[in-house]
C-alpha cells in the first residue's frame, strides 16, 4: 500500500477542472448551431428580404443560442429589451437635437443607466449599443429604427428557434459526472490517509499535499451543484422534456451535494487534524500503531462507503438496490469501526493536555464524517 509519502508526489489533483470530451463536443454543437442561426438569420433578412438594417438579424441571432433553451429566451426577452430602450431613446434625442454629438453627449449616460437596471440582467449593455447604433447612422428616421428593431426580433426568434429545435442541450450525464468526481476524490483522500497511518507514516509534507487536495474537494462540490441546478435549468422550456425523452434529476442529486458538502468539510477537519499531528515541532506524541490502525480502518470505511453511495443513486439502470444493501452493512461497520476507536482512545491517551487535545479532535472528525455518512 502506497504511504503518506509517496503520496506527497502527486499532484493535487482535480482542483481545476481540464475541459472533458463531453464539454468539448457541447461547445462544438453549440458553434454549429449558432453559426446556422445567424446564416439562417442572414438569408432571410439580408439576402430574401433585403431589410434595411438586415445585419442586426443574425448579430443577434448568433449571441442567443446560449447553453440552455430557457436562457436563450430569457436573455432574448431582455437583449430585445434593451436595444429597443437604447433605440427609442436615441431615435428621440437624434430626431430633437441638431448635433449627433450633443444627442450622444446626452443620451449614452441615459442608456448606460437604463442598462444597469436588474431587470436587464447581463443584457443591459446592448441598450448603449442600440443607442449607438443609432446616432452613428445617418439618417436618423423613425421608419430606420422601427426596422432594426424588427431585425432585432426576427434574429433573436431564430437563435431561439435553432437552439430549441436542433440538438437542444441536456446536461443530466455532465452533472452526474460532477457528482462523481467529487465523490471520487474524497475517495481516494480518505484511502491515501488511511494507508499512510497503516504504515505508521507521519510525513507532514504528504499530509500537507493531501490538506490541499481535501481544500480543493469544495471545489468540485460547488461545481457539482452548479452542474445540478444547469441540468434543471437546461430542461426548462425544453422539446426534449415535453417528449418523454428525458427526466429531471430528482432529489437524489440534491441529497448527494448535501452529503458531499459535509464529507468535503469533514474531510478537510481529518487531514488537518492529521497535519497537525504530524508537526515534528510538537511535544506530545503521536497516536501509537493500535490507534492509528482503527482510525485508518474508519477512514477505508468511510471511503468504501462514499463509493457505495455514489455507486447506488447514479447506476445508469437507476437505483441499485443491491449496491444500496451493501452500503448499509458498511455503514454498520463503520458505526462499529467508530465505537472501537472510541474505546481504543481513552487507554492509549497520554497524560497532557495538548495529547488529549490532538486525540479528541482526531475522534471528534472521525465522529462527525461519520455521523453524515449514517444519517444519510
Amino acid at each position: 500500500m502506497a504511504c503518506l509519502r509517496s503520496e506527497a508526489r502527486r499532484s493535487p489533483a482535480r482542483g481545476a477542472y481540464p475541459q472533458t470530451p463531453a464539454t468539448c463536443r457541447v461547445a462544438r454543437v453549440l458553434a454549429f448551431k449558432a453559426a446556422l442561426a445567424a446564416c439562417l438569420a442572414w438569408a432571410v433578412a439580408g439576402w430574401w428580404l433585403k431589410a434595411p438594417m438586415a445585419f442586426v438579424a443574425p448579430w443577434v441571432a448568433i449571441m442567443l443560442v446560449e447553453s440552455t433553451v430557457y436562457r436563450s429566451i430569457a436573455h432574448g426577452l431582455q437583449q430585445v429589451a434593451a436595444i429597443a430602450t437604447g433605440t427609442v431613446v436615441a431615435t428621440g434625442a437624434a430626431l430633437t437635437l441638431d448635433s449627433t454629438m450633443a444627442a450622444m453627449s446626452l443620451v449614452l449616460p441615459v442608456a448606460v443607466l437604463l442598462g444597469s437596471w436588474q431587470g436587464l440582467g447581463g443584457q443591459g449593455v446592448y441598450a448603449a449599443t442600440g443607442a449607438l447604433f443609432v446616432l452613428t447612422s445617418d439618417p436618423v428616421s423613425i421608419p430606420s429604427s422601427a426596422a432594426r428593431v424588427t431585425e432585432a426580433v426576427f434574429g433573436a426568434a431564430m437563435g431561439i428557434a435553432v437552439n430549441a429545435l436542433i440538438r437542444p442541450p441536456v446536461y443530466l450525464r455532465s452533472t452526474r459526472a460532477a457528482l462523481e468526481d467529487a465523490a471520487c476524490e474524497a475517495q481516494e483522500v480518505l484511502d491515501a490517509v488511511a494507508d499512510g497511518l497503516a504504515c505508521d507514516e507521519w510525513d507532514a509534507r504528504a499530509a500537507g499535499s493531501l490538506h490541499e487536495r481535501a481544500l480543493l474537494l469544495g471545489r468540485l462540490v460547488d461545481q457539482a451543484r452548479s452542474a445540478v441546478g444547469r441540468s434543471r435549468e437546461s430542461l426548462r422550456a425544453n422539446p426534449r422534456r415535453r417528449s418523454g425523452g428525458v427526466s429531471p434529476p430528482g432529489q437524489d442529486y440534491d441529497d448527494a451535494v448535501t452529503v458531499l458538502d459535509y464529507v468535503a468539510v469533514h474531510t478537510t477537519g481529518v487531514t488537518r487534524a492529521v497535519l497537525e499531528a504530524c508537526d515534528d515541532d510538537r511535544k506530545e506524541p503521536r497516536p501509537g500503531p493500535p490507534v492509528a490502525m482503527a482510525y485508518a480502518e474508519f477512514l477505508r470505511g468511510s471511503a468504501r462507503a462514499i463509493q457505495l453511495y455514489t455507486r447506488s443513486r447514479f447506476s445508469p439502470a437507476g437505483k441499485d438496490w443491491q449496491v444500496d444493501q451493501e452500503l448499509r452493512e458498511v455503514v454498520e461497520d463503520l458505526g462499529r469501526t467508530l465505537e472501537d476507536l472510541r474505546q481504543r482512545l481513552p487507554g492509549a491517551v497520554p497524560e497532557g493536555p495538548d495529547a488529549l487535545a490532538t486525540y479528541g479532535m482526531l475522534l471528534a472528525q472521525a465522529r462527525r464524517l461519520a455521523d453524515q455518512l449514517v444519517r444519510r
